[in-house]
């Protein structure tokens, strides 16, 4: 699909592709895609029909994130399309390093704030639940 400009595909798979989540009641279907920060089914999240896409995942050891971007450069060469970062310096550092990221090489500035807010989700739910204490009599 990289021959064709990300519009047009987007108008082809919007209503019908395999990643498609239609709810009853719900306005706006969610997506199931790879490289899909939001999981909401739109043009500007969508990993299937940008040449760079940005994801989001939590690293294989529970501690962490790994960021997985696709390169504009080989959209033809599945191979070497992505690039993985793993991030596990603690939440703030982490934060930081992925806001820097992202600004310093100015890859997709309008998913900043979503990858932010995405990594920010997959640390809180790493933490172990505080269990509040009773005070017994």
């Amino acid at each position: 699909m990289a021959t064709t400009s990300p519009h047009l595909n987007w108008l082809i798979i919007r209503n019908n592709n395999a990643y498609l989540l239609k709810k009853r009641d719900v306005k706006k279907p969610f997506s199931t895609e790879p490289n899909n920060i939001t999981n909401v089914s739109c043009y500007r999240y969508s990993g299937l029909v940008h040449k760079k896409t940005l994801g989001i995942v939590p690293a294989a050891d529970k501690k962490g994130f790994t960021v997985v971007m696709k390169k504009g450069k080989y959209a033809q060469r599945p191979a070497k399309n992505t690039v993985k970062v793993t991030m596990k310096a603690g939440p703030r550092r982490s934060l930081k390093k992925l806001r820097n990221l992202l600004i310093g090489n100015k890859y997709r500035k309008d998913l900043t704030q979503a990858a932010l807010r995405r990594a920010s989700a997959v640390l809180r739910s790493q933490k172990s639940p505080q269990i509040k204490k009773t005070k017994s009599a």
